[in-house]
């Protein structure tokens, strides 16, 4: 029992400790590429940048902090206290840590706003990518738009979120005066995302492969004695012809794919292959099950 405790314990500092890490890339991303250049890219921080534009004396942290507030009260009605707490110890470590790197860290890239919006997302990417792969949240117009969601009863989150964002760029742009600002937030937002997944799913792509063939279990006992991965073999009915079918589905890592065409061309020229990106995989010879 002291064992699963300690293992438990030790998960969560290490967790929290790649928050702290998470927050500082995120900060760096808004301090020392997005504020200099008055770039606002969506997000609760890029309202802090916007407001931060108008007034300089109101540091881009404590804003973070202070419009995040509201948020975690109406989502601790629908997400629990505990997911708020995280949140809030997230929030209060970013707000903290916005302004520290701000004052220690002069910025990088200045005078370059194409630049700082391509090196802004790629930092902020980072950050959202620790936050989520280790379970914590900054929340921002993520929550918010999960809580309109909820309230509004409408189940696509994604396009809520959205259109939270886009509202901030449409006043970032008013604000600053720069129309060019959505062409740099598009850029910083497409870094952050494309980063962002890197961070979650890693480089160690996987893909999952359904293998259609009259010679199912030919092909599966060469994939089984030339390759490490598994083969399950499903029946399946072709819905126009009526004809019976083998249907092989096994997970191979990205470099393998090649291999396994070869393998599957050499018993069936005809089969049919079709190939899907796997976000994420665990069992053996993939991510360890916890």
């Amino acid at each position: 029992m002291e064992k699963t405790d300690k293992k438990k314990i030790g998960k969560e500092i290490a967790d929290f400790l790649f928050m702290v890490v998470g927050c500082v890339f995120y900060a760096f991303g808004t301090s020392v590429f997005f504020q200099p250049e008055s770039i606002v890219a969506g997000g609760v921080s890029g309202l802090a940048v916007a407001v931060n534009y108008l007034n300089g004396n109101l540091s881009v942290g404590v804003l973070i902090i202070a419009f995040n507030a509201p948020i975690l009260l109406l989502g601790l009605k629908f997400k629990g206290w505990k997911f708020i707490l995280k949140c809030l110890i997230t929030i209060v470590v970013l707000g903290g840590v916005t302004d520290l790197v701000s004052f220690l860290v002069p910025p990088i890239a200045a005078g370059n706003k194409l630049l700082c919006a391509l090196y802004g997302g790629v930092c902020q990417g980072v950050g959202i990518g620790f936050f989520v792969r280790f379970e914590y949240s900054s929340g921002g117009t993520e929550l918010l738009g999960r809580v309109i969601a909820k309230i509004l009863k409408f189940s696509h989150i994604p396009i809520a979120i959205g259109v939270l964002d886009a509202l901030v760029v449409l006043t970032g742009t008013i604000v600053t005066g720069d129309p060019l600002n959505m062409l740099y937030a598009v850029i910083g937002i497409v870094a952050n995302t494309k980063v962002s997944e890197l961070v979650i799913t890693g480089l160690n792509k996987s893909k999952l492969c359904l293998i259609i063939s009259d010679k199912g279990e030919a092909i599966a006992e060469e994939l089984i004695s030339h390759s490490p991965r598994g083969v399950t073999m499903l029946e399946g009915t072709g819905m126009y012809t009526k004809a019976e079918h083998k249907v092989l589905m096994t997970c191979v890592k990205s470099r393998q794919l090649t291999q396994l065409k070869q393998i599957v061309k050499s018993v069936d020229e005809k089969a049919f292959i079709i190939v899907n990106d796997s976000v994420e995989v665990r069992g053996k010879g993939f991510e360890v099950l916890e």
